[in-house]
């Protein structure tokens, strides 16, 4: 029976990607510090170890489960806290991965490493989207800085010590246990805020573009990307498509049968104009394509926040 080791796996992202290889009969082990992981999200059947990543135990872990995959989704993702503190985000993003990359290094070798990097805020504001893998870089915060980091280090371990992995870059994910009451993630918080009648928040002009990608479709790129043969490193995983904040909470509220008028506040520091992701590479190497509309993937997230 293969084994995965999928850090952040009480995440958003990451407890749908536990199921998804539950279902297909892996052995799966769980690292989450629940800094922002959530009980509730640990699926039954896996093996749950509250670790920081960048704890020594963490590593052990890797040497004696010696994993048939590492998904590496664990980080501190919040773009406003890197700017605040970009050396806690350092010690997060790129100590924590080295931690766990030197231990498949010294103790499973043969273990596929496949990282959760940022398609949006790695690109920067100096291209026109929609962006290609090799689009030049311009990091604005220390988040996107760290994950660029993350990236380099993987290229390093591959090309100087044989490891085999892989970066998919996300576009903004969206869709059930996103946390309406979080930092990040403002499908959800907007949906939240809705169903509960709250107040609604836009920074800025409401004219910056994200490229939204649902949960279930960015799940299936990572098994793709578990499954890969060949040369690509990175992939763009998103739909292509930019929608403003005003287009986002003007759908939100369609799909809730709600309208309110929105409070603007000032722009946030680090966070982007327009992103959006070119993911024909994907496409043609991993087979991969978004397949959820936002329409449908917004009812998706809404029928989760209403139970």
């Amino acid at each position: 029976m293969p084994t995965a080791v999928i850090t952040g796996g009480a995440g958003f992202i990451g407890s749908h990607l536990v199921e998804r290889f539950l279902r297909e009969g892996w052995t799966v082990h769980i690292i989450d510090n629940l800094v922002t992981g959530k009980r509730a999200n640990l699926a039954p059947g896996a093996t749950f170890h509250e670790l920081d990543i960048r704890d020594a135990k963490a590593a052990e872990l890797i040497a004696s489960a010696k994993p048939d995959v590492l998904a590496h989704l664990a980080a501190q993702m919040d773009v406003r806290r890197s700017v605040e503190d970009p050396v806690y985000d350092a010690s997060v993003n790129i100590l924590g991965t080295l931690n766990l990359l030197e231990a498949v290094r010294k103790h499973s070798p043969k273990t596929r490493v496949v990282f959760a990097s940022t398609g949006g805020a790695l690109y920067g504001d100096n291209t026109t989207p929609p962006n290609f893998e090799d689009t030049k870089k311009d990091p604005e915060s220390p988040y996107a800085i760290s994950k660029l980091s993350v990236e380099y280090y993987m290229a390093y371990y591959g090309r100087v010590h044989g490891l085999d992995t892989a970066a998919t870059r996300f576009g903004n994910v969206y869709g059930p246990r996103q946390d309406p009451h979080g930092e990040a993630g403002v499908v959800a918080i907007f949906c939240g805020r809705i169903l509960q009648g709250r107040p609604l928040t836009i920074f800025g002009d409401g004219l910056q573009t994200r490229d939204y990608v649902y949960v279930g479709d960015v799940v299936r790129a990572n098994l793709a990307a578990f499954d890969y043969v060949g040369s690509a490193e990175t992939f763009n995983i998103g739909t292509g498509a930019e929608t403003n904040v005003l287009e986002l909470l003007q759908a939100c509220q369609h799909a809730a049968g709600t309208a309110a008028t929105p409070e603007h506040r000032p722009t946030r520091l680090g966070e982007l104009s327009r992103s959006a992701l070119d993911c024909s590479l994907a496409e043609r190497e991993l087979g991969w394509k978004a397949e959820v509309g936002f329409a449908e993937g917004l009812q998706l997230t809404l029928a989760e926040l209403r139970d």
